[in-house]
């Protein structure tokens, strides 16, 4: 009787994972497994927002195993050295799981290749974290695309992998059909994750994105820089645990093209950003530290500067705005992150591995290609093709959050002084503050405190 372990991953859910649908497939008995892996439990991975989302996918993916006949079993430790001991205690013969490409990603790899090689079972990798696998769309004479519109052009046309089934059925061995449930949020940590999370899961996931092709998708070309709307299709963090299929997405919004929207590309382009990050991190693993395009930066140290930045205290309420949001709910609107990003590094002229590190920490669906990538081409040292772009805050706050509703939503006191003689008070209050809002860290008449020419 051959057995298969799947190891999930990146990956947390039953319909269209490959890895799943290929074991319950071809093998007689299927191990689902998770590991709680202490190397990312010391690091971002282990904060208490990433690790409130990912309890409630556990439960949820242990929910819909259970409709299926079988449960997920959740271990601690290692993660090589638990799947290794799984195969050898239920006496499987492979272990399935899905790529990946982050360098931790790697590692595990590595590791799960030559413990697999020495204890004689195969592992066997499968697509499903990206619509486009990393590496499958490559420029003649190089190994990754560089610049995004040609990735993109070769994106669109490429041919997606057929959907995986969803098992109906998963024969697992009987011992393993009353496995204990994923484990409470205060046995993990004892910080509490922001007052304000979504619902992770796969049924949430599935939720969130029928809801949004409903009622978001035909507006997204238009309104998804919109600050104080509700726009943005809010899937990233389902997109980034795997409770959806990235493929699935792309299908369902471009099956809603003629229904409910015109045109779906400008969401499109939004999964094809996700995906082109991932291929120039497959490529060049180092750019989680390193200058994807060295510019001989030598940024400030200003500790004053960047803890005010990441308190939401820095005079610009715009900024501000953001990074409140950040703290309260785990996640912030997509321009918010460009805005206060580019206050950080071309403002305040700070190294982009303080915001990188941030983010990492508070964001849900900090995911490590997008979270560095997106920083590096907001600092100029990515894939930028105007690496010396700078968003003016102000201006940043008139066009899309003309009316200061996204502000005042995250920034309360200054509800205190709307009205008042100060025009348009949300923008920059410097003579009527209240007395509890700072005044500005940097002065706007000055400029960004970047210099002019690079040292």
């Amino acid at each position: 009787m051959s057995g298969a372990l799947v190891l999930f991953t990146r990956d947390l859910r039953v319909r269209d994972q490959p890895a799943l649908a290929t074991a319950v497939r071809e093998y007689d008995v299927v191990v689902p497994a998770f590991v709680l892996d202490r190397e990312l439990l010391r690091g971002p991975c282990g904060s208490p927002n990433r690790l409130a989302f990912l309890l409630d996918c556990l439960g949820d993916l242990d929910d819909s195993l259970a409709v299926r006949g079988a449960r997920l079993l959740v271990r601690r430790g290692d993660v090589v050295e638990q799947a290794l001991r799984l195969v050898r205690e239920l006496d499987l013969s492979a272990i399935c799981v899905s790529e990946d490409v982050t360098p931790y990603a790697r590692r595990r790899h590595a590791r799960l290749a030559a413990g697999c090689e020495h204890a004689r079972v195969a592992l066997r990798t499968f697509p499903g974290v990206t619509v486009v696998p990393a590496g499958e769309l490559v420029p003649s004479g190089g190994d990754h695309y560089r610049v995004f519109t040609p990735y993109w052009r070769v994106w669109s046309e490429a041919q997606l992998r057929p959907k995986a089934s969803t098992p109906h059925r998963i024969p697992v061995p009987h011992s393993l059909q009353d496995a204990p449930p994923p484990p409470a949020l205060e046995n993990l940590t004892r910080e509490p994750p922001s007052p304000v999370l979504a619902k992770g899961g796969e049924s949430a996931g599935r939720k969130q994105l029928t809801s949004w092709l409903r009622g978001g998708l035909s507006g997204y070309e238009q309104g998804h820089d919109d600050l104080a709307g509700a726009s943005t299709s809010r899937l990233s963090t389902y997109l980034h645990f795997g409770c959806l299929s990235a493929r699935t997405v792309l299908e369902r919004a471009s099956s809603c093209a003629h229904a409910h929207a015109p045109s779906t590309e400008g969401f499109a382009r939004q999964l094809c950003w996700r995906d082109f990050h991932h291929q120039v991190l497959a490529a060049r693993p180092d750019m989680t530290h390193a200058d994807y395009r060295p510019r001989g930066d030598r940024w400030r140290i200003d500790a004053h500067a960047s803890e005010a930045w990441r308190a939401g205290l820095t005079g610009y309420p715009i900024v501000d705005a953001g990074m409140r949001q950040l703290a309260r709910e785990g996640f912030m609107h997509n321009r918010a992150r460009m805005i206060v990003a580019s206050f950080l590094t071309k403002t305040l002229y700070l190294d982009w591995r303080i915001g990188a590190a941030h983010f990492a920490r508070l964001l849900v669906d900090a995911d490590v290609a997008n979270n560095v990538g997106n920083w590096q081409w907001v600092a100029g040292t990515g894939n930028d093709t105007r690496p010396n772009r700078v968003l003016n805050p102000l201006r940043q706050a008139k066009r899309f959050d003309p009316r200061g509703d996204y502000v005042r939503r995250y920034v309360p006191e200054l509800e205190a002084i709307a009205g008042a003689a100060v025009h348009e008070p949300w923008l920059l209050p410097r003579r009527c503050s209240p007395r509890d809002y700072p005044a500005p860290i940097v002065d706007p008449a000055a400029g960004a405190m970047r210099p002019s020419a690079r040292s």
